[in-house]
C-alpha cells in the first residue's frame, strides 16, 4: 500500500472518531450501536494506515481503543436482541 493511500485511510479513520465524538456531544439521546460501530470502523482504519507508518504506542491506543468499541457494540446488539 503507497504512503498516500494509508494516510488517507487514516485521515478517513480520524473524520469517524470526530463524527462519534461530536455526535455523542450534541446527541440528545446516544444511539450506542452507531457510537461504538464509528469507533470501531475508525480504529480499524487507523491501524490500517499505522501498519504502513507504524508507531507503538498509536498502534496500542488503537487496538485498545478498537476492542473497547466492539465490546461495547456486542453488548448493547444483545441488550437489543434481548429485548425483542
Amino acid at each position: 500500500m503507497s504512503s498516500l493511500v494509508a494516510n488517507v485511510i487514516g485521515l478517513i479513520g480520524g473524520v469517524l472518531f470526530i463524527g462519534a465524538f461530536a455526535y455523542a456531544n450534541v446527541a440528545a439521546t446516544l444511539d450506542k450501536v452507531w457510537f461504538n460501530a464509528l469507533n470501531l470502523a475508525g480504529s480499524i482504519l487507523l491501524l490500517v494506515s499505522l501498519s504502513v507508518h507504524f508507531n507503538l504506542p498509536a498502534t496500542l491506543l488503537e487496538a485498545a481503543w478498537g476492542l473497547i468499541a466492539a465490546a461495547g457494540l456486542v453488548a448493547e446488539l444483545r441488550r437489543r436482541a434481548k429485548r425483542a
